[in-house]
C-alpha cells in the first residue's frame, strides 16, 4: 500500500515544465496529499490561471501516482492563489544555483513597479545588488529581466507574486 510521504517523494521528482531545475513540490504548486485504500488524491494550484502548462502537470502527477500502484485523483485548485511564498527553501536555493534570481518575500501590499525597479534584487550569479530592471516582461508571466552591473550577466528574476 502507497504512502503519503511515498506519494510526496514521487512528486518531488517531477520538474516544472517550464523551469525543470526546480520540481513542483518545490515550486509550491502541490497543496495537498490524501491517500486511502489505493486511490490517491492530489490538490494542485498552477502559478497563474491561465498557465500552459497546467494539462502537462496534471498528466505528470497522475503518471507517478500510477507508477506507484495507486489510482490517481488530480485536482486543480482555483479558490486560493498560488504566491511565491510558497515556494521551498531548496527551490530558491535550486533556482539560484540555476541563474534564476528568487522573489523577494512578499510586503502586506501588492508588488509595485517600484519594488521591480529597486536594486535589492541580488545577481544569482556573483551576488551584488548593482542590478537593474531591463523589462518587466519575461519568458513568462511570473518573471521579469535584470542585469547585473557587476558582473554584466544578464538574468531573470521571479516576480514577488
Amino acid at each position: 500500500m502507497v504512502t503519503a510521504a511515498q506519494v510526496w517523494e514521487a512528486l518531488a521528482e517531477i520538474p516544472d515544465p517550464e523551469i525543470p531545475v526546480i520540481s513542483l513540490v518545490d515550486l509550491g504548486v502541490v497543496r495537498e496529499v490524501e491517500v486511502d485504500a489505493g486511490h490517491v488524491r492530489v490538490d494542485f494550484t498552477p502559478t497563474f490561471l491561465g498557465c500552459p502548462a497546467l494539462e502537462t502537470m496534471r498528466i505528470a502527477i497522475a503518471e507517478q501516482i500510477r507508477a506507484l500502484g495507486a489510482e490517481p485523483q488530480v485536482n486543480v485548485c482555483l479558490d486560493d492563489s498560488w504566491s511565491t511564498d510558497r515556494i521551498t527553501p531548496a527551490g530558491r536555493a535550486k533556482l539560484r544555483a540555476s541563474g534564476f534570481a528568487p522573489p523577494a518575500p512578499r510586503t502586506a501590499g501588492a508588488p509595485t513597479l517600484l519594488q521591480l525597479q529597486s536594486n535589492v534584487h541580488r545577481c544569482p550569479y556573483c551576488g551584488s545588488t548593482d542590478t537593474r530592471l531591463e523589462n518587466v516582461f519575461g519568458p513568462t508571466p511570473c518573471r521579469s529581466l535584470r542585469y547585473c552591473g557587476s558582473c554584466r550577466q544578464p538574468f531573470e528574476q521571479f516576480k514577488t507574486i
